[in-house]
């Protein structure tokens, strides 16, 4: 499966931004898609997993209560939903599957490019 992140950008602390993953080929709907993140100097982080179904959600610490992350098997696409940002969240933001329902990201076999978003302060 091939991964295509979008929907970064610049945006004040308080604010909001969605980001898009859309996925290419048949087997999307049997994957677990995770987001996960990236800052300068600092290791990827997990930030949120959905089920093949969306039966199961899981979330990283930091963004529980402010991130929501959501699935639609029949456009492909995964989505992360970022409110009351913080300059803490600015990162590269990579989405993921994983034939796993897992937080892990060693066991995520598939990467999108990445989607910066920057949170000023």
């Amino acid at each position: 499966v091939q991964l295509q992140a979008s929907g970064g950008g610049l945006v004040q602390a308080g604010g909001s931004l969605r980001l898009s993953c859309a996925a290419s080929g048949r087997a999307f709907s049997s994957y677990t898609m995770g987001w996960f993140r990236q800052a300068p100097g600092k290791d990827r982080e997990f930030v949120a997993a959905i089920s093949w179904n969306g039966g199961s959600i899981y979330y990283g610490d930091p963004v529980k209560g402010r991130f929501t992350i959501s699935r639609d098997n029949a456009k492909n696409t995964v989505y992360l939903q970022m409110n009351t940002l913080k300059p803490e969240d600015t990162a590269v933001y990579y989405c993921a599957a994983s034939n796993w329902e897992t937080m892990r990201s060693t066991d995520y076999g598939y990467w999108g490019q990445g989607t910066q978003v920057t949170v000023s302060s």
